[in-house]
């Protein structure tokens, strides 16, 4: 009977692990990597299997002309419409024909409230309001602010600058209509996770040098990807096969963003995508020189230089805008913008992203709190209550963003 028993257990782990693996190698990718340090690996290989079926699945229908990969990864990821709340109220709108959904707590207020722009994940081409709606209606109850989820267009059939525009737009519309929505103009906050904290770092930057507009309270920046000029400093090699961010999917990602396909991938993960005197130039503020001795023990092997390919740069220079890639941003911006937070996880190849613009914001003087999930992986917050797929860690990180909202 006890090995019945332990049998019924391990199947559906063995089972996730065999569909894991099958999809990966139908993929063409990499092999997968479960830290024994990450937060419940178990459930974490669970995961796995189904982003890894889902995206297998996809490209069958790809193949027979059904939908595209994309399409289908969209529709599975979309989420449930949910109820009512009974704390808060919720309407969709449109700020300067970007559509928002606005979370208001019902409770009454003393004063104006907090006002929070945030924008979500799924490298720019996946992520929508519903996908986030729990994350958005935790963060307003728990917070008592008010929460504006940001729909902005998606790559690839909408290319960089759609998403950052997008964000900006809506941003500048809510600060020009505060006061409808009850909200202090002295404690309005900017955040998103992964590609929306990058482009929350984008919007912080541009508004930094907007007079005629409030200046923000604080930027919340959660496992951010910030650059694309190096995808080999350490967290990149170190995570590279770690779910649910693969090195070679934050390439696919940053290419699909940036010019709609991801031709040049592998020139892009080698290195051979940037100019020698421009890599030079941007080795003060993106270099694993800049990156503590404590996050490259797990083994961090230095890598051949690979020859600069110019055709390669002319398709993809870009990257070196900081609309796009925020660590490029000169000083004097940097040293303009408001208090922040950043998350990590050590188990993230975006890690490192985090850790060097922490350095260049305390550099420029500019007041940090850091939180570091030391067992967490790239997504891990978006799975906040999600299908059961909900990570302890996730919990405390999203709470660790909250205490950071009561503090300001």
């Amino acid at each position: 009977a006890l090995l019945a028993a332990l049998l019924l257990l391990l199947l559906p782990l063995a089972l996730a692990a065999l569909a894991a693996a099958l999809a990966a190698v139908l993929l063409g990718l990499p092999s997968y990597d479960i830290p024994p340090g990450v937060n419940q690996p178990a459930k974490l290989r669970l995961v796995l299997a189904v982003l890894l079926g889902t995206a297998a699945l996809g490209r069958i229908l790809e193949k027979t002309g059904l939908c595209s990969q994309i399409t289908f990864g969209r529709y599975v990821r979309q989420g449930r419409k949910l109820g009512l709340d009974p704390k808060l109220f919720i309407q969709d709108l449109q700020f300067n024909k970007v559509p928002v959904r606005v979370y208001q707590p019902k409770a009454t207020s003393d004063g104006h409230r907090r006002g929070i722009l945030f924008f979500h994940g799924g490298g720019w081409v996946f992520g929508s309001l519903d996908t986030y709606e729990k994350v958005c209606r935790y963060l307003s109850r728990e917070s008592e602010s008010v929460v504006v989820s940001v729909q902005y267009r998606l790559a690839p059939e909408h290319k960089y600058p759609a998403a950052y525009e997008d964000c900006l737009n809506a941003t500048v519309h809510f600060m020009r209509n505060l006061e409808h929505y009850g909200v202090d103009p002295a404690n309005v906050i900017v955040c998103g996770d992964s590609a929306g904290g990058n482009l929350a770092a984008a919007v912080s930057q541009t508004l930094a040098e907007r007079p005629d507009l409030p200046k923000l309270r604080a930027q919340i920046l959660i496992y951010p990807g910030l650059q694309a000029l190096d995808f080999n400093l350490p967290s990149y090699h170190q995570n590279r096969g770690v779910p649910l961010l693969f090195r070679e999917r934050a390439a696919f990602f940053a290419l699909q963003y940036l010019n709609g396909h991801a031709l040049h991938m592998q020139e892009v993960l080698e290195g051979s995508h940037i100019p020698p005197d421009m890599r030079l130039k941007y080795r003060k503020w993106v270099s694993p020189d800049n990156i503590p001795d404590k996050f490259k023990v797990r083994g961090v092997k230095p890598l051949r230089p690979t020859d600069f390919i110019a055709e390669v740069y002319e398709t993809v220079k870009r990257f070196c805008e900081p609309n796009l890639c925020p660590l490029l941003a000169e000083d004097a911006v940097v040293h303009q913008l408001p208090e922040s937070f950043i998350l990590t996880c050590e188990y993230d190849v975006l890690r490192d992203d985090g850790l060097l613009y922490k350095k260049r914001l305390e550099d420029n003087g500019v007041r940090v709190t850091w939180y570091h999930l030391e067992d967490g992986f790239h997504g891990i917050i978006s799975l906040y209550d999600y299908c059961g797929f909900s990570f302890p860690s996730g919990k405390r990180g999203l709470d660790s963003v909250v205490n950071f909202l009561k503090s300001l």
